[in-house]
C-alpha cells in the first residue's frame, strides 16, 4: 500500500511535461486494450460467419435461391457471404443482358474482387493504431524519462552538498514514464502480429472461396437456367 503510495506521489510531483507524457501514454494503452477486445471479437466471428456461410454454401442448394434470400433479407452482408451477393448480383445482370461468357465471369470476379477488398479493409480497421502506439510508446517514455533526469539534477544546480536522495525521486519518477510506455507498447505488438496473422488468414480463405465460385459460376455462365447446387457444380 505504502509502494503505491508513494508511486502515486511521485506522479503528482513530477514536472508537467512528465506528467503530460505519462497522461499521454495512459490514454494510449486504453485506446490500445479497447481495440483489442473489439478486434477479438470481430475476428472471431468473422470465423463463425465464414464457417458458417461455407457449410450453406456447400451443401448443394441452388445458388440463386440462395442469393434470393440474402437478397430480400434486406440486411448488411459481410465475409464470404458479401463476396457471393456482390459477384452473384453482377453474373446475374451480365447474364440476363446476355454479355459473352467470359464478360459475365470478369465482372462477376471484379464485384467479388471489390468485395473482398471492403471486407480486409473493414477486419484490418484500427491495426494501425495498435501498431502506431507498439512503435512510438517506448520512445514517448522515455522522452519523458530523459526529461526527468534533466530536472532531477538541474535542481542540484544550487545545492552545494549533491546527495543520492536528493535526486532519487526524480530519477524514480522518470523512470515511471519509461515503465508506462513499456506497458502501453508490449500488449499493443503482441496483438497488433496476433490479429494481422488472423486477418490474413481470413483474406486466404475470402481469396479461396471467391476463385471457387468463380469456377462455379463460368461453368454457368452461357446458359439461362437457375445454377445447380454448389456441391454438384463442384464436383
Amino acid at each position: 500500500m505504502n509502494g503505491e503510495l508513494s508511486v502515486i506521489e511521485l506522479v503528482l510531483n513530477a514536472s508537467l511535461i512528465v506528467q503530460i507524457v505519462m497522461g499521454l501514454l495512459l490514454l494510449a494503452s486504453i485506446a490500445s486494450w479497447a481495440i483489442m477486445l473489439r478486434k477479438r471479437s470481430e475476428l472471431r466471428q468473422a470465423h463463425v460467419e465464414a464457417d458458417r456461410f461455407e457449410d450453406l454454401f456447400w451443401s448443394g442448394g441452388d445458388l440463386t435461391a440462395m442469393f434470393r434470400a440474402i437478397d430480400q433479407s434486406r440486411r448488411v452482408t459481410r465475409g464470404m457471404e458479401s463476396i457471393f451477393e456482390s459477384g452473384f448480383r453482377e453474373f446475374t445482370r451480365m447474364r440476363q443482358q446476355g454479355a459473352h461468357t467470359a464478360q459475365i465471369v470478369e465482372g462477376a470476379r471484379r464485384a467479388m474482387k471489390v468485395a473482398l477488398l471492403k471486407e480486409t479493409d473493414r477486419l484490418e480497421h484500427s491495426l494501425s493504431t495498435l501498431a502506431t502506439v507498439g512503435s512510438t510508446s517506448p520512445y514517448v517514455g522515455l522522452f519523458g524519462t530523459v526529461w526527468g533526469i534533466m530536472n532531477a539534477f538541474h535542481g542540484l544546480g544550487n545545492v552545494q552538498q549533491a546527495t543520492l536522495a536528493m535526486v532519487a525521486p526524480g530519477i524514480t519518477e522518470a523512470l515511471i514514464a519509461t515503465a508506462m510506455g513499456l506497458f502501453a507498447a508490449i500488449p499493443a505488438v503482441i496483438a497488433y502480429n496476433r490479429y494481422a496473422d488472423q486477418v490474413s488468414r481470413i483474406e486466404v480463405r475470402y481469396d479461396t472461396f471467391l476463385e471457387e465460385l468463380s469456377t462455379i459460376l463460368q461453368r454457368h455462365a452461357g446458359g439461362k437456367s437457375a445454377l445447380s447446387g454448389a456441391a454438384e457444380a463442384h464436383a
